[in-house]
């Protein structure tokens, strides 16, 4: 399982980003992501998400993602890539 910092926005996201393709590879069959930690992020929040879906497809693995913010569910959904997180309970 993957899990976002606490923190996850603009400033941070490339920081974040640099190490995200090889934990993708390193998780078996499927990747999840546990975004329950976070407290503060912006749209590169949903950009990171979009970025460890396009390393698990590529890597023939399935994408789901766990504590999902309301909030962050609401900016998915306003830009158009709910569909592109899904969201388990």
């Amino acid at each position: 399982m993957l899990v976002l910092p606490s923190v996850l926005t603009h400033a941070v996201a490339a920081g974040f980003s640099r190490g995200l393709k090889q934990g993708v590879l390193s998780e078996q069959g499927s990747v999840v992501v546990d975004a329950s930690a976070l407290t503060e992020f912006d749209s590169s929040a949903l950009a990171i998400l979009l970025e460890c879906r396009r390393e698990a497809l590529a890597a023939g693995k399935s994408f789901t993602v766990t504590g999902l913010p309301a909030r962050l569910r609401q900016l998915a959904g306003l830009y158009g890539v709910a569909e592109l997180v899904p969201a388990t309970a």
